[in-house]
């Protein structure tokens, strides 16, 4: 009984100072991510902005749909909401950052603030959701991941989600999906169905506890 506890507690750990310190250290992460993709951006172009702009999409899809689950050890529902509650919290962090750093120093364009009438009120919910349901799926597709084989391989939730996430984008532009379009912009979008299909995948075979 004793050794069955003590494995137990490693995994889907969702006490309240674990999820607000992950989710700091994330959206804190994701923020420098944001600055230098804004900083670098302008001054690349062509392959030179595919290449080191894509480079820090990637880093930040992969950061934000591993390292949640990873901090808590999603094996179960708990720990998979928790992994979800992280990236909310990150959420929230990058809207104090945005709000208080990055809008008055006009660091990026204010496209989606102008999509949204200047009102943060749209802008930041947007965020909110999409943050939550990355840190969500990349939490619930390792959690499959350890019912199969014991444990999870963020290797494979990265690779699987890219690669995906092309499929999808590929089927959008043959479908004639409006404003789908290679590119890193397509391509972060589709990183969305891309989760969401990978889910369902990894669930095929897992036991449920």
């Amino acid at each position: 009984m004793t050794s069955a506890l003590a494995v137990d507690a490693a995994h889907d750990q969702t006490d309240l100072p674990n999820i607000l310190r992950s989710g700091v250290k994330l959206g804190l992460l994701q923020c420098v991510l944001i600055a230098a993709f804004a900083l670098l951006q302008p001054w690349s172009a062509g392959v030179a902005e595919l290449v080191i702009c894509g480079a820090i999409l990637l880093i930040g899809i992969a950061a934000t749909i591993v390292l949640p689950g990873q901090w808590t050890q999603a094996r179960t529902i708990e720990g998979i909401a928790g992994a979800a509650g992280i990236g909310l919290a990150a959420a929230i962090v990058f809207l104090v950052v945005d709000v208080a750093l990055f809008q008055p120093l006009q660091i990026y364009t204010h496209r989606w603030l102008d999509i949204g009438g200047g009102s943060n009120w749209w802008y930041h919910p947007v965020w909110w959701m999409v943050g939550t349901f990355l840190t969500w799926m990349g939490g619930w597709i390792q959690a499959n991941q350890a019912a199969k084989s014991g444990s999870a391989s963020p290797i494979a939730l990265v690779l699987g989600t890219f690669v995906l996430a092309a499929v999808c984008l590929a089927i959008g532009i043959l479908l004639g999906v409006p404003h789908a379009s290679w590119g890193l912009g397509g391509f972060a979008v589709a990183v969305l169905p891309a989760l969401a299909v990978y889910t369902l995948l990894t669930s095929f075979g897992a036991r449920r506890r």
